[in-house]
């Protein structure tokens, strides 16, 4: 009996209590879930072993440290994702049988699959397969894990018609474990994991949309028919979804900025931005505010060129990195290249004559314009395009200064952040990628660092392993919008690499030369981005101060006509910025057509108001009408409208 018992092995697991359960037999996750209680045995979806998640079939034996995935966890949105995107797989193969299937991969907020079909799916098709889709989830079916040897998995894909699959397969090394999963008479290719049945998927999904897709993302391929879905954990948070769908179609910065008449594009400069008079107003206005906040803290502001002989960008390593991104031109047999960032050219300033260890730091601020080719299908309005300008700037200092300066830095964004209505920022520190310039004991160096520096600036940032540019690790910062969604605007990055590269240097206290510390930072991104940003998280009614157009000045009837005009011209002499609107239309159809352009605030002028030397004021945003003597609508409107002070 002994002997038998010592061959039984011990299983020794620790949860993420700190509590240890021990076994004397292995068994699997859904056994241990049961063995802590029918409650998480119910709603347990997989299982974390050592770091890596698993099926709750997987069997566990030895000593791991293990945690059960339920629906209230993380990590649950990504599994009921990729479960429905295998059921809408085998929805589509139940219902139009001659479909293949390729890949189907769980996405932000949803999934997809892409499918290989002689006849183009159709929406009524998409509400089939939905409707398929909640069958198969009521049927309750096991999905299964099987281990195949890659060439049985290949033949059989190719008997079953289905040659994407086979192919993907057979580019599988030999010998590296093949993983299917069966539920029903539906079987694919996946690494896992998935949820013990189709059951445990609910009904928190939709069908969204079709699309078009190359097999492998060539354009030499077959073109795939690619259905997109979205999947929650329950029907609340579905319809919670929707309805931010549909708020955020209204706010969408496209339309808005043709109903506010401030920009437009057009195919012939596809990806760059035809600013209207208006757009133009809210372009420099924010620009200015910019310039004020940055003279205050001590920038001094640079302006350098945009097309550059192409040995300065493979001096820097820019050439290497992003040539595949950069607009290029040859003129007297020399190769030119637009600029698609401005750090070299600071350096460049940086280098003319000697800077002294007395003369840093140096805060070197440029509204610089640059240029990049993003693919057209990557184009998306103004929050997405080939030529931009960026609210740059360089902090030259020595190794001393980094944490004093990224603690300005910060408090300086988060000054900005808020007038310009964003309280809610999270921080993500971006470490070394795996392709990189500078050797490991920099990085290492630099890493400490700008962590430190974080730290000391009261931020305690959410790690993003593998994400900092070539040349250094970064602070990025995340703005949360009106309606939830985020925004990757600011940067702080922190370079040794390129002073090296570019032969940066000052005199330091000992009258040797030193290379300085170069931190990259922005804080809008991009103002074509940032200003998509705030017309989308304002819904185009932006504050007083930054609206292009910041009162109309409407008659009700032509008596008003001479006294909106002098309205008008006050309001200008008052530093506001007044269009007059004297149509000889009613002011109901002149209250709704500035109310669709989001002027913030319109004053009526009839015979009345003229006479009274007084104005109605309406806020188009909603709110009472009121009466008001024009000094004290100036008074009032000039302390409104004006530009945030900086701190």
């Amino acid at each position: 009996m002994s002997v038998e018992l010592a061959q039984v092995p011990a299983v020794r697991l620790t949860l993420p209590d700190g509590s240890v359960k021990t076994f004397a037999a292995a068994l699997t996750g859904a056994e241990l879930a049961a063995s802590i209680g029918p409650g998480l045995a119910k709603s347990a979806l997989a299982i974390e072993v050592d770091g890596r998640q698993r099926d709750l079939s997987h069997r566990l034996e030895g000593e791991h440290a293990v945690r059960i995935i339920t629906r209230k966890d993380p990590e649950a949105l990504e599994l009921l994702r990729h479960d429905a995107a295998h059921v809408m797989a085998e929805a589509v193969k139940e219902l139009f049988p001659e479909t293949q299937v390729t890949i189907g991969p769980a996405i932000e907020d949803g999934f997809y699959y892409d499918f290989a079909r002689p006849t183009p799916f159709s929406p009524d098709d998409l509400a089939l397969i939905e409707q398929r889709m909640r069958e198969i989830v009521a049927r309750d079916e096991a999905i299964v894990r099987e281990d195949w040897q890659r060439d049985d998995a290949v033949a059989f894909f190719k008997e079953q018609g289905e040659h994407y699959k086979a192919e993907i397969i057979a580019s599988i090394p030999d010998g590296e474990e093949i993983g299917l999963y069966r539920q029903g008479g539906f079987i694919d290719l996946c690494r896992g994991p998935h949820l013990p049945s189709t059951a445990k998927l609910g009904n928190g999904f939709k069908l969204m949309k079709l699309a078009g897709a190359y097999w492998r993302g060539d354009h030499r391929n077959p073109m795939l028919q690619r259905i997109y879905g979205t999947a929650w954990r329950d029907e609340k948070e579905l319809a919670a979804y929707l309805t931010r769908l549909e708020e955020a179609e209204k706010r969408d910065h496209r339309r808005l900025g043709r109903e506010m008449n401030l920009f437009h594009q057009q195919e012939e400069g596809a990806g760059m931005v035809f600013w209207h008079p208006r757009g133009w107003t809210l372009y420099r206005t924010l620009e200015r505010y910019m310039r004020g906040q940055l003279e205050e803290a001590g920038y001094v502001e640079v302006k350098t060129p945009q097309l550059l002989e192409n040995r300065l960008w493979v001096a820097s390593g820019h050439w290497e990195k992003f040539r595949e991104a950069m607009y290029v031109t040859e003129s007297e047999e020399r190769l030119f290249c637009l600029k698609p960032m401005n750090c070299p050219c600071h350096v460049q300033i940086f280098n003319q004559g000697l800077t002294s260890y007395r003369d840093l730091p140096i805060r070197m601020a440029e509204f610089g314009s640059c240029h990049r080719y993003e693919p057209s299908g990557g184009l998306h309005g103004i929050m997405r395009v080939r030529n931009f300008t960026q609210d740059d700037a360089h902090i030259f200092c020595t190794e001393d200064q980094v944490e004093g300066e990224s603690v300005r830095f910060c408090e300086l964004l988060k000054r900005i952040y808020k007038d310009l209505g964003f309280d809610d920022v999270l921080v993500k520190f971006s470490t070394r990628p795996d392709v990189r310039a500078g050797t490991d004991e920099t990085w290492d160096k630099a890493e400490a660092a700008l962590l430190a520096a974080a730290r000391a600036a009261g931020i305690e940032p959410v790690l993003n392993p593998g994400e900092g540019a070539f040349y250094g690790p970064k602070l990025e910062f995340t703005l949360r919008d009106a309606i939830g969604r985020e925004w990757q605007c600011g940067t702080l990055q922190m370079d040794f690499v390129l002073p090296e590269r570019l032969g940066a240097s000052y005199i330091g206290e000992d009258g040797a030369k030193h290379r300085p510390v170069m931190l990259h930072r922005a804080i809008l991104g991009t103002f074509e981005r940032f200003i998509g940003i705030l017309l989308e998280h304002y819904a185009g009614r932006l504050p007083l101060w930054l609206a292009p157009v910041q009162v109309v000045v409407a008659t009700v009837t032509q008596d008003g006509d001479a006294y909106a005009q002098e309205v008008a011209a006050a309001l200008k002499a008052a530093g506001l910025r007044a269009e007059v609107d004297l149509r000889n239309e009613k002011i109901g159809y002149k209250v709704r057509e500035h109310t669709l352009a989001k002027a913030p605030i319109l004053l009526a002028i009839g015979k009345r108001e003229a006479e009274e030397r007084t104005v109605a004021l309406r806020r188009l945003a909603g709110g009472a009408q009121q009466t008001l003597a024009l000094d004290d609508c100036l008074a009032m409107l000039r302390a409104e409208g004006s530009v945030p002070a900086s701190s």
